[in-house]
């Protein structure tokens, strides 16, 4: 099951976020995801767990959870749309 774990203070890495899902068992892989320029955490991150209930119960104990004056968002991941990324909108033919 792919879990969504957000609003992650800054300071939280992957292998924090492994960390306190492997309390609840089995962890396929933690990732929290960063800016592609920086580096830095976007606040959220996704967990693998290959057991349904153990997924579940980890779910249930984390969510709305409190860490470093955060209340964590931990939830079921919504499969990403198969439509392509938005790009800027098209530029009229003014010039200012």
């Amino acid at each position: 099951m792919n879990i969504y774990v957000g609003n992650l203070p800054f300071s939280v890495d992957s292998e924090q976020l492994r960390s306190w899902f492997e309390e609840y068992g089995t962890v396929e892989r933690a990732t929290v995801v960063t800016d592609r320029f920086t580096g830095r955490s976007r606040g959220f991150g996704f967990v693998e767990m290959p057991n349904a209930e153990e997924a579940q119960r980890a779910i249930e104990a984390l969510n709305g959870s409190q860490y470093e004056g955060r209340t964590l968002v931990v939830n079921i991941a919504r499969e990403r749309s198969e439509q392509p990324r938005r790009s800027a909108p098209p530029r009229s033919g003014r010039r200012w």
